[in-house]
């Protein structure tokens, strides 16, 4: 299916206040995620898996069928009912769900069993998945690789019978068992090895690609977004961003879009490999951070414009412009933000030649401490995940279970595989370039 449907929209989103006391939190500190929380959790926010332990060697929640048995337990499950009906009751609208899960260990189960929950109960909302992936150094010895296989391709399959919508979000280049190198950032200088940096990314990347459906002015919801990118079974999508936009001091929106070239301007962020040669069938793309002052070229009267893009009399009509230019016959969806994203303490420095407000400049700027950044973000339909699915497939049929009894009996029967693999495959054949 192909079509060309071009949708822009301009909007601001809410910036959060610091809260004191971490500004002076330390990188090599941090070990877990609520060490450098900023909020205060609602007590019934929050339901504690207490009979698995959270790290170690021993009694850790590492396989799909635990994380599905979890939530089938009589108590876990009217225990997440409960702060559900809580927080749905307090909605004015309810557009739907988002779920983050890690996909590599036992929280796959978890995820997707919360995700069947979800479906059954509010049939008609929103559900869009997000699966967590860690980056190559954190790729151990062969029983935890195994498990990640296993985990990865029970969670994308069940996720995805579930979820309006799915997305892995991973720094490593592949959902296989081959890890590929982490991914680049041009104006980043972030350590692979610390779940801090990658994580810190990540959210930057999530901010920015659930900002249409976040906006109160927007006119998308959560439900027409996955139905646009979803369409003929293709519910799993690739994320993709530039962190951060590289605009220069004195550039124009359309100098920096042309600078850009052909090439796909973003970093892939879905552990599918390099999407050079891949065809996307619809996207989702937001800008984030531009001054208003720089959204249309500003030549001199009389001047003619160096491109069409130079042409274009708002930002919104630049941006659509230029996604046509990169991929014609492809379904784009498109946001200009003007609100940048904080980058103040406690986010990891990751920056080193940027200014205070994320430009990216000619030389560098040693020193400087920068609080906000410009994000271009896509979520895409891509033919990258053809090949990416059918190489998880591939690594699955080389296993020999007999010799991964411990996960099968944690509530996985062989047929379950053979099934798991069948569905793996004719989720592939929806992205297939010629589809």
């Amino acid at each position: 299916m192909a079509g060309e449907a071009h949708h822009t929209q301009r909007g601001t989103l809410p910036q959060e206040p610091l809260s004191p006391g971490l500004s002076e939190c330390r990188e090599g500190s941090i070990r877990v995620w609520s060490d450098f929380l900023r909020v205060h959790l609602h007590p019934r926010s929050i339901c504690m898996i207490q009979k698995y332990n959270h790290d170690g060697e021993a009694g850790r929640l590492e396989a799909f069928g635990q994380g599905e048995g979890v939530l089938k337990e009589p108590k876990y499950q009217e225990e997440l009912e409960d702060r559900l009906h809580f927080y749905v009751e307090e909605c004015d609208y309810l557009q739907g769900f988002q779920i983050l899960c890690d996909l590599h260990d036992g929280f796959s189960g978890v995820g997707a069993k919360a995700a069947e929950m979800l479906q059954d109960e509010y049939s008609g909302r929103g559900i869009i998945t997000w699966g967590l992936l860690p980056g190559p150094y954190h790729r151990g010895e062969a029983r935890r690789n195994i498990y990640r296989l296993l985990n990865t391709a029970f969670g994308l399959v069940h996720l995805t019978a579930h979820s309006s919508l799915v997305c892995p979000l991973s720094l490593d280049g592949s959902l296989g068992l081959r890890p590929g190198p982490p991914v680049n950032f041009p104006y980043l200088h972030y350590d692979a090895t610390l779940p801090f940096h990658c994580s810190a990314i990540l959210a930057t990347a999530l901010d920015t690609f659930t900002a249409p459906y976040r906006l109160c002015s927007s006119p998308v919801s959560m439900v027409q977004l996955a139905d646009m990118l979803s369409f003929c079974g293709k519910k799993v999508v690739t994320a993709g961003a530039t962190i951060p936009f590289p605009l220069a001091p004195g550039q124009s929106l359309p100098d920096s879009l042309m600078q850009l070239g052909g090439a796909t301007p973003w970093t892939p962020l879905s552990a599918c490999g390099d999407l050079s040669g891949t065809r996307c069938f619809a996207q989702s793309v937001v800008l984030r951070g531009i001054d208003r002052a720089c959204h249309t070229s500003q030549l001199t009267p009389g001047t003619p414009p160096p491109s069409s893009l130079h042409a274009c009399t708002t930002g919104e009509e630049v941006l659509a412009q230029y996604l046509q230019q990169q991929q014609p016959r492809v379904m784009s969806s498109s946001h200009l933000l003007l609100t940048p994203c904080r980058v103040v303490p406690p986010y990891p420095h990751l920056f080193s030649s940027c200014s205070p407000l994320g430009m990216v400049p000619d030389g560098s700027l040693k020193g400087a401490a920068v609080e906000s950044i410009p994000v271009f973000g896509a979520l895409c339909s891509s033919s990258s995940l053809h090949r990416a699915l059918e190489a998880l497939a591939g690594d699955l049929t080389k296993l020999d279970l007999r010799r991964w009894a411990s996960f099968m009996d944690a509530g996985v029967e062989h047929d379950d595989v053979a099934e798991l693999l069948q569905e793996l495959r004719s989720l592939a054949q929806c992205y297939q370039d010629g589809d």
